[in-house]
């Protein structure tokens, strides 16, 4: 009798380890390239950018940073995102099914942002070769395909061959259709992309990635479902928030079209779904929002943030703090795929960190220069100790 091979189960502790222990191994091991608390306080102290780079050149950002003659904040930038860019890719050269496939999720969040970024540049007539060095390295098509975009003509027949060649092609094509096709009575999808914002477009793609990928972590099963699951059903409520928030005072919050176009726009997914997207649905201003956060205990200290204004913080500001929590303790459990998301995004995190210090230190704003979220940091809030040992 021949002995099956293991099922390759993401969520499964017995097989796990077989299937993705050194993916899983290289991700654990890269989480100490993150800066700690000694080196925010040396950048923090520093007078230029030179020593900036000074700082770094002893932390994993010195190979990144050793070709760079003169540092400014968006070459660090630049510089840092391609390294993680790098470390992404390889990850995901060393990962089998279905984590490779949960890597590639990861990557369709920012196909998004540069289909729409090119589609918004286009309608506004920018320059190619400028929007194409402001798409995200992780959501990157083939040159070939991101060039196609503005040779289409503003007609019907323009932007349907536009549809056909880069919307449905690429990894991220079913999200577009899918949009496409709840858009099916305006007659033309030149109406479609014509008529509707952009922000509302990228809104509902986004909407549907959160959807297709919290379905994926919940037939992968066991942790993964469990962690990966609650990451992005905080990310769903975030985006749920954020839409009615930026919603008022535009069209979007008049009562019409509220429950019909900003209804549309919340991910089926979330804590706060369905009963509390449905109460987000009828609210018209921040106060009607803040009610109905007061009924949700893990978002009514957030909106309490926003509200009162302390220290300065935006409801941005407090959203960050929470996710780079939640994305830390995904690093707690073991054999799961949450860690690959929570690296990125926590990167993600270090490097807006490393531009906002930079930035401070440019404009001579030193006193603006604390207001950023370290990530693993021994002084955080929620880590046990920080209150006993004080600040380092």
């Amino acid at each position: 009798m021949t002995t099956p091979a293991p099922k390759s189960a993401a969520g499964n502790l017995a097989t796990f380890n077989i299937l993705h222990g050194f993916p899983e191994a290289l991700v654990r091991g890269m989480r100490s390239s993150f800066l700690v608390d000694a080196d925010y306080h040396h950048l923090t102290q520093c007078e230029t950018l030179d020593d900036v780079r000074l700082n770094l050149s002893e932390t994993d950002y010195m190979e990144a940073l050793e070709d760079m003659n003169t540092l400014i904040p968006t070459g660090l930038q630049k510089a840092a995102v391609e390294k993680l860019v790098t470390e992404v890719k390889y990850l995901r050269t060393q990962a089998i099914e279905p984590l490779s496939t949960f890597i590639d999720f990861i990557t369709y969040e920012y196909m998004i942002e540069n289909v729409m970024l090119l589609l918004k540049g286009t309608l506004s007539g920018r320059d190619i070769n400028e929007l194409i060095a402001q798409c995200h390295p992780l959501g990157m098509f083939k040159e070939s395909t991101m060039r196609s975009i503005p040779t289409f003509e503003s007609t019907p027949r323009g932007y349907q061959d536009l549809y056909q060649t880069v919307l449905v092609d690429t990894p991220v094509g079913p999200y577009f259709a899918q949009f496409l096709q709840e858009s099916s009575d305006r007659s033309e999808v030149s109406n479609v992309l014509e008529e509707v914002e952009i922000e509302i477009i990228k809104s509902s793609l986004i909407k549907y990635w959160i959807e297709d990928f919290a379905q994926f972590v919940e037939s992968l099963g066991g942790e993964t479902a469990v962690i990966m699951g609650d990451l992005l059903k905080v990310r769903a409520d975030t985006n749920a928030i954020n839409i009615t928030l930026n919603s008022f005072g535009t069209p979007l919050n008049e009562p019409a079209m509220r429950a019909s176009d900003r209804k549309r726009l919340y991910p089926a997914v979330g804590h706060l779904y369905p009963a509390g997207t449905s109460m987000l649905a009828d609210v018209g201003d921040e106060d009607e929002l803040g009610r109905v956060l007061e009924l949700f205990p893990m978002y009514s200290s957030i909106w309490n943030v926003h509200s009162a204004g302390s220290d300065g913080k935006s409801i941005d500001d407090a959203f960050y703090e929470r996710d780079v929590q939640m994305l830390e303790l995904a690093f707690e459990g073991q054999m799961h795929c949450a860690p690959f998301y929570a690296y990125v995004k926590l990167k993600e995190q270090e490097i807006r960190n490393l531009v906002w210090i930079s930035e401070c230190i440019l404009q001579q704003q030193k006193e603006e220069i604390h207001k950023f979220v370290p990530v693993f940091s021994f002084n955080a809030p929620w880590r046990a100790g920080s209150n006993k040992h004080g600040r380092r």
